[in-house]
């Protein structure tokens, strides 16, 4: 049950934060945050991440949709399993919460809410939100899950039948 907690905590943040600037900002409004380098910027991205497949919003109705049910069909699957790390399964969280809140943005407004820019030098990294930064922060998590899965032990694996000794 806590995964979905961290899902729908990371979901509210998100939807609370794009209320603030979609209610409180004009688009294309700029609060410099830390001078030149962090601004919050009012932005509208009909695309994915880094504006690509604009206007495709119903391909990405479905594919969040497909999506969403299969991490909840494998999470459900990974914390049911014994010895399960807790990485991955907080790693599906943030990216449930995070698809999930630009989801509801994409069916209710045919857009998603951006706002995070950030400045280096003259590269203006894309405009993101909360919702990116969660999937973004949980697809590292479990990109390192599974290098870390390769380090760790194998659980005993059962004997093969020729290196089994029988006494008579």
């Amino acid at each position: 049950m806590i995964y979905y907690v961290i899902a729908l905590v990371a979901f509210l943040i998100d939807q609370g934060t794009k209320y603030l600037v979609a209610t409180r900002m004009e688009i294309r409004d700029q609060i410099p945050i830390i001078g030149d380098f962090f601004v919050l910027t009012s932005h509208r991205n009909k695309g994915a991440a880094f504006g690509i497949l604009q206007e495709q919003r119903w391909f990405f109705i479905v594919v969040t949709l497909i999506v969403v049910a299969g991490i909840v069909w494998y999470l459900q699957r990974v914390k049911k399993a014994k010895g399960s790390a807790r990485m991955l399964p907080i790693a599906l969280s943030l990216v449930l919460g995070g698809a999930l809140g630009n989801f509801l943005d994409r069916v209710r407004m045919g857009e998603v809410v951006d706002f995070f820019l950030f400045n280096f030098g003259s590269y203006s990294f894309p405009i993101f939100n909360v919702a990116d930064a969660c999937i973004v922060v949980g697809v590292a998590l479990i990109i390192l899950d599974t290098l870390l899965d390769t380090r760790r032990p194998k659980e005993s694996q059962p004997v093969a039948q020729s290196e089994q000794r029988t006494e008579d």
